[in-house]
């Protein structure tokens, strides 16, 4: 069973002034498709994501999957601190998980959210890393977008066959 982490970035719900309520979402979606997963929570900004990616694997997660702090907001930093820790980005997750929102809702269009892969290294497996939104349905709906993509990724990254 992989292990997944999610990253819920939030200032409010990581001073415990809010419930941190899209990670659970995640969180049992995920578990449902077969995933090992824990849910954490980081303030919002680049760097306190990029210590939270680091951290996630470090623990050894294949997947990583963060919601919150991919609008226009001015602590919306989730992208740039991501962009810090993938090797590779995949654009075409972003674009189809943009495009997919967007036929729900147009404001799907101002996510700046990205996708991206950790090679892997010293035994590792490599990670799958993807930025989604903050809100419990938009994060539902992209991580559905994403699953059925996510064994193929995990395989090429340790060299398995096109």
């Amino acid at each position: 069973m992989p292990k997944c982490r999610v990253i819920t970035v939030s200032d409010r719900c990581a001073a415990g002034v809010r419930a941190d309520v899209s990670g659970p979402v995640l969180a049992e979606a995920l578990a449902a498709a077969g995933y090992e997963v824990d849910v954490v929570i980081a303030p919002d900004g680049s760097d306190s994501v990029r210590a939270a990616l680091l951290e996630a694997l470090d623990a050894a997660a294949r997947l990583i999957v963060t919601t919150g702090g991919t609008g226009v907001g001015p602590r919306d930093r989730t992208p740039e601190g991501t962009r810090t820790v993938i090797d590779r980005e995949l654009p075409g997750i972003a674009e189809l998980l943009r495009s997919r929102g967007a036929e729900k809702a147009l404001h799907a269009a101002l996510t700046r959210g990205i996708a991206g892969v950790v090679d892997a290294v010293d035994g590792s497996g490599g990670a799958l890393v993807v930025n989604l939104p903050g809100s419990p349905q938009a994060a539902l709906e992209g991580v559905e977008v994403v699953l059925p993509l996510v064994a193929h990724v995990l395989d090429q990254l340790t060299g398995g066959d096109h």
